[in-house]
């Protein structure tokens, strides 16, 4: 089995080799930054609540139950003063150097952005946007903090929602075509921070049919048997070795 090292060494020349590189990402890859995972042991899905994460994050409760489920969000699911860490700015900068075509992540706290990757394609949505479903007008996530109840739209007065996918919604359209798309033509495709465990974002993987898979997560993976390269540690501790 490849040692820590070598696998870190194999990592680099992959990507000293390959200039068509794409990233799929997932919760993993914001741990560091203090953003919790939905599903370790820490995460959203082991704290107690009135309600299951998945059973308030849902078209169904954000419809019947507004008030509950923006108490919630407000305190569960923004970060306002998250940082990106090692495995943000380094995919910034192979972007930025012409190796790495496009970031898609199922995370929704814009920390990609923020770290400088242009080509983001957030299968989710993001946190840091909502929109008023009467007149479609945005509002940042300042606005959002800085209200309470159910946020009403400051230009017609319509109930604000966020700009992400709940449960029982359907991925935008575009977003996954153009996901497709790019792990199609890609020739190195790096998972990473992400258990493969979420569809139907998780069955773009499938797509692949470059030269080299590396998947890099802390637990196993459905794809870890199918990887060119396998390491089992934190994706951000990774990164910052490269």
């Amino acid at each position: 089995m490849t040692n820590y090292s070598e696998a870190l060494a194999e990592l680099k020349a992959i990507i000293q080799k390959y200039d068509n590189i794409v990233f799929f990402g997932g919760a993993g890859v914001s741990t560091e930054s203090g953003i919790p995972d939905f599903r370790s042991v820490d995460g959203l899905y082991h704290q107690q609540y009135d309600y299951p994460p998945e059973t308030i994050l849902s078209h169904t409760f954000y419809s019947r139950k507004p008030v509950e489920f923006y108490r919630f969000y407000r305190n569960k699911m923004l970060f306002p003063d998250a940082k990106p860490n090692a495995a943000h700015l380094k995919l910034a900068e192979l972007e930025a150097d012409g190796k790495l075509k496009a970031v898609i992540t199922q995370n929704i706290d814009g920390l990609h952005q923020a770290a400088g990757s242009r080509n983001v394609l957030e299968l989710h949505g993001s946190v840091l946007r909502s929109y008023c479903e009467e007149c479609g007008q945005f509002h940042d996530v300042q606005y959002i903090m800085n209200t309470t109840g159910v946020p009403k739209c400051e230009k017609c007065g319509g109930s604000v929602k966020p700009d992400v996918v709940l449960y029982e919604e359907g991925l935008n359209s575009r977003t996954m075509t153009d996901a497709m798309r790019y792990i199609h033509d890609a020739k190195v495709l790096i998972i990473g921070g992400t258990s493969l465990a979420v569809y139907p974002a998780a069955g773009l993987i499938d797509y692949f049919n470059g030269d080299k898979l590396v998947v890099i997560n802390k637990a196993p993976t459905p794809r870890d048997s199918f990887a060119d390269l396998l390491i089992q540690a934190p994706i951000g501790e990774v990164f910052a070795s490269l």
